[in-house]
């Protein structure tokens, strides 16, 4: 259905990744949609990521690799790891183009995306949309490298990996645009990840709060930022199958959840591998007040090291902490300075259960509990919110974790 003259047009924010860009099929994939969404009266505005995964020619990492693996200024090699994108950008523009639909390629900064100073994270400040809005209005399509702003200051800047996901959000929310679909090459957020679990489904609806939840705690679904800039400007966001006519998942607000996702208490459940956790004892010697002075500066400490700490759990004059495996050197080393005792365990697991059902019902902890022992699971630390609930256990046992909390609370019915 196309619109009626003098109706308002709305506009949509097509977000496509790396695969779908990368191949012939894909890109046609991608004129197929821009072209319905056209046809039925929309403004469209498409985000692309760099063209394929590790290995391909223009993807980051091999961008990345030309440094030779050496320590790279961060301002460069956000200069040299946004060139993916403005390929995919000129590519697809061009394509676009033949195909009888005008298009117009745009970097990050052109679109107007500001962001921190924070070189390889940084953040976005805002979206200033004028050039975004001169092209829709000349009916032409914008196509945005996703990933990447630039700094008051105007140098370039890259998002973090997923970023070009937050790109699409911080730009449907500037055009205040009907919604944002993302666009992949699976059919929707599903319930668990389906590598990692058996008898997984695609979900019809969840809430913004659960889908950034499910990403926080390790669901490869979308960038945490994007599900928080999606959440705090109330743009819809569909997540879809680029090569398939899939309905795909829908994330709003709880109005226009599903009747298959009201009065469910758990959503999804999602995973972390390569958890460490030490547990931190003061030295035998220290006086008592001593000892828990100097545990009290273990996360001062941390936060000056740049260690994000998963999970914390004070035990007497004890504490134990789980952190990614990659950032132990770093915190044994703030444990050495401190003069602390600690053990160390490796190759473990965090499993979340998910869903924003679980606030105030009593027993879902006891659940918990129940279907992991009775999976042979031992929970190694525990942690909950009024979303989740995260258990950390050896890695060995995550598969059996996973299926036995997919199974408990009913995830693939």
């Amino acid at each position: 259905m196309t619109a009626q003259a003098g109706q308002p047009r709305g506009t949509l924010v097509q977000k496509y990744g790396g695969t779908s860009v990368a191949t012939p099929e894909g890109r046609a994939a991608l004129r197929g949609h821009v072209i319905e969404a056209l046809a039925d009266g929309k403004r469209v505005v498409i985000v692309v990521s760099a063209m394929g995964r590790s290995d391909a020619p223009y993807a980051t990492d091999t961008l990345l690799s030309l440094l030779d693996g050496h320590d790279a200024v961060p301002r460069e090699a956000d200069m040299l790891s946004s060139c993916g994108e403005v390929v995919a950008a000129v590519v697809i523009a061009h394509e676009l183009r033949s195909a009888g639909v005008p298009a117009m390629a745009f970097t990050g900064g052109e679109a107007g995306i500001v962001t921190d100073d924070r070189f390889g994270d940084a953040t976005v400040l805002t979206v200033e949309p004028a050039a975004l809005l001169a092209a829709l209005a000349a009916d032409v399509v914008p196509v945005v490298t996703g990933f990447q702003g630039v700094t008051a200051a105007g140098e370039v800047t890259t998002l973090g990996r997923g970023g070009s996901d937050t790109s699409a959000c911080a730009i449907g929310a500037a055009l205040h645009a009907e919604a944002v679909e993302i666009y992949t090459d699976v059919d929707g957020v599903m319930t668990a990840d389906p590598r990692a679990c058996t008898g997984v489904r695609v979900l019809d609806s969840l809430q913004y709060e659960e889908l950034l939840q499910m990403a926080r705690h390790g669901a490869k679904v979308m960038h945490a930022p994007a599900a928080e800039v999606a959440m705090d400007a109330g743009v819809p966001v569909w997540v879809r199958n680029t090569y398939s006519p899939a309905r795909g998942t829908l994330i709003t607000d709880v109005e226009r959840l599903s009747a298959e996702r009201r009065g469910r208490v758990a959503t999804a459940v999602s995973h972390v591998d390569g958890i460490a956790r030490v547990t931190i004892e003061p030295s035998p010697a220290a006086e008592p007040q001593a000892g828990m002075r100097a545990l009290t500066r273990v996360f001062r400490a941390m936060a000056d090291a740049d260690v994000s700490l998963d999970m914390f759990t004070p035990c007497g004059a004890s504490l134990v902490l789980s952190f990614a495996e990659s950032a132990l050197p770093d915190a044994l080393s703030v444990l050495d300075r401190i003069g602390l005792h600690y053990e160390i365990e490796t190759g473990l697991a965090k499993v979340t259960l998910v869903g924003a059902g679980m606030h105030g019902v009593p027993g879902v902890m006891a659940r918990t509990a129940d279907a992991l022992a009775g999976a042979g699971v031992d929970i190694l630390q525990i942690a909950d919110s009024h979303y989740t609930i995260s258990v950390l256990v050896r890695q060995d046992c995550r598969r059996a974790a996973l299926e036995a909390l997919h199974d408990e609370f009913a995830l693939g019915d």
